[in-house]
């Protein structure tokens, strides 16, 4: 009976783990390493590129006046590595209307696309650890500060605090009318009334950048090298695991027509597509 029994129990387990996991990730390209430090990637359809910001130093938080963003076509190729050069550690990156706004630990830089230039610099007062950055179709800006455990509004240039007393945030998402943010390993919706609804957690590894999928579903970096994908239903898959291989996986970018996600390596230094299926 043992010799019978074992193996059907393996190929029922086998069955299982194949029907679960719904999607996957094939690696398309990455670029050469070249790039400085990259934390986050932002992708622009009109102009087909993507922005990524460089950190370029070996301290995350320096205001070294080193940082940058460059620029890198959809074929993986860079355009050019310091295109906007003159920023403190650059991360997340959001857009509205031909500006990119950049988060750079006490302020938000904006960069003019078509000039290719800082437009304009908007100070966060009490601010220290900017991180990821969402705009909204509305032109408010969602900042989060990592350090300081706060979620920023930016109106109209004028910036005040919409969330305090959170353990780790990071990532943001305006969708909508919905917004969305990633604190210490868990995916959130912040509801009207400032209240959090979980969507999923137990994302371990510094919960970095999130992008909507599809319909009700995201996909969610951690730092240290993994990326999740979570259903409408809070069920949450691992899509990718690099950390043996000491490959971080940032604050994401993401084209949702061709389902390609854009990743960051950080101390890599350079930036790798790949394709959801």
């Amino acid at each position: 009976m043992k010799s019978v029994f074992y193996p059907v129990i393996l190929l029922a387990v086998c069955i299982s783990n194949a029907s679960s996991a719904q999607h996957s990730l094939t690696k398309l390209w990455e670029t050469d390493s070249l790039l400085k430090v990259p934390e986050s990637v932002l992708f622009d359809a009109q102009n087909k590129v993507l922005y990524v910001s460089n950190i370029d130093g070996t301290d995350p938080w320096a205001k070294d006046g080193k940082g940058s963003i460059g620029k890198v076509g959809l074929d993986g190729k860079i355009i050019a590595t310091d295109w906007v050069s003159g920023l403190n550690s650059p991360k997340g990156i959001g857009m509205f209307k031909g500006k990119l706004y950049v988060a750079d630990i006490s302020n938000i830089v904006v960069i003019d696309i078509k000039r290719g230039a800082i437009d304009k610099t908007i100070s966060v007062e009490g601010a220290d650890g900017l991180n990821d950055v969402s705009v909204g179709n509305d032109g408010i800006v969602w900042v989060s500060d990592s350090r300081n455990k706060k979620i920023y509004k930016v109106e109209n240039d004028k910036p005040s605090v919409y969330l305090e007393n959170l353990k780790g945030p990071n990532g943001v998402l305006m969708r909508g009318k919905d917004f969305y943010i990633l604190d210490a390993g868990g995916a959130y919706k912040v509801n009207n009334d400032k209240t959090l609804t979980m969507l999923a957690d137990g994302m371990e590894g510094g919960t970095d950048g999130i992008e909507n999928a599809t319909g009700n579903d995201f996909l969610v970096s951690c730092w240290q090298g993994s990326i999740w994908y979570v259903d409408d239903k809070g069920k949450k898959e691992l899509l990718l695991d690099t950390k043996q291989e000491k490959k971080n996986t940032a604050d994401i970018g993401y084209d949702a027509k061709t389902k390609t996600v854009f990743v960051p390596t950080f101390w890599k230094n350079s930036v790798v597509a790949y394709q959801i299926k």
